[in-house]
């Protein structure tokens, strides 16, 4: 029991406290269809995960998929707002419909189900990793080629729930160019790896600044080191995204889908391969 990591699905034991070794993943809800599941993780939060998560979603419909988004980041869920999406398609006895947004991406977050999204959500761990169960058991994804997961930052209860809940077929870990992101970067890739899931690569966000007046890259956080950290875990950089005051803009104003997402072409091609 001492050397446990919670993953039952490729544990080599065959008992474990007493009970037979079991599979601690939930099944679908019998009404929906989910292909392929990308969650989209960062070690630490402020990275602009839900920001790139979002445009990823983007980019994948753009190649004809049908694409769902489910935002696990139930304490701090801004997807709705990207996508403008306000409220769920509704409910019946075989389970609650996600909101569509304008290009008929499906999204699920807690925000669609609270009677004032601004409300915050008090729950403890336990509470809030039933809810992201839920997500994936209750609701009707309607034939989903990509269902993207909006993770919460860190490597806790949600992260881990969603790891041995739902079958991942891949993550994609969102960083930042400053001096922590050696760390960050590692704990996501040794999570991963515990928990068996493929890393498809690494997207650094805020990587630079182009000036409007001259178009020249300025590096706001410092120099990037992103090549060496992905180096150093044998992982390919997918993706270097500026800051762009008209990507944050857009996402307040839920016109997420009317932004270039082509800069994330290879976290697409990467997720196609997954």
């Amino acid at each position: 029991m001492s050397s446990c990591n919670g993953n039952c699905a490729n544990c080599s034991s065959k008992t474990c406290g007493d009970r037979k070794q079991e599979s601690l993943l939930e099944k679908l809800n019998p009404h929906a269809s989910v292909k392929k599941v990308i969650a989209v993780v960062s070690g630490k939060g402020g990275v602009g995960k839900s920001t790139v998560t979002s445009l990823l979603a983007v980019a994948m419909a753009r190649e004809g998929k049908r694409v769902g988004v489910l935002d696990a980041d139930i304490t701090g869920p801004s997807v709705p707002t990207a996508f403008g999406v306000t409220d769920c398609q509704g409910a019946n006895e075989d389970g609650l419909y996600p909101g569509l947004s304008r290009t008929g991406i499906q999204v699920m977050s807690i925000n669609l189900l609270l009677d004032n999204p601004a409300d915050p959500v008090v729950w403890r761990g336990p509470v809030i990793a039933g809810a992201v169960k839920q997500f994936w058991t209750e609701v009707i994804w309607e034939d989903v080629d990509y269902l993207f997961v909006d993770m919460p930052p860190g490597t806790g209860d949600v992260p881990l729930t969603v790891f041995q809940s739902i079958p991942v077929d891949g993550i994609v870990i969102v960083t930042s160019p400053q001096d922590l992101v050696s760390m960050i970067v590692g704990k996501a890739v040794k999570m991963a790896n515990i928990m068996n899931i493929p890393v498809l690569g690494i997207v650094e966000n805020y990587s630079y600044l182009r000036c409007p007046d001259c178009g020249k890259k300025i590096e706001v956080f410092g120099k990037s080191h992103i090549e060496d950290v992905a180096k150093q875990w044998n992982l390919p950089v997918l993706a270097k995204l500026p800051i762009d005051p008209a990507v944050a803009e857009a996402f307040d104003n839920g016109l997420v889908e009317t932004l270039d997402a082509s800069a994330l072409g290879n976290v697409v091609e990467a997720a196609l391969k997954a």
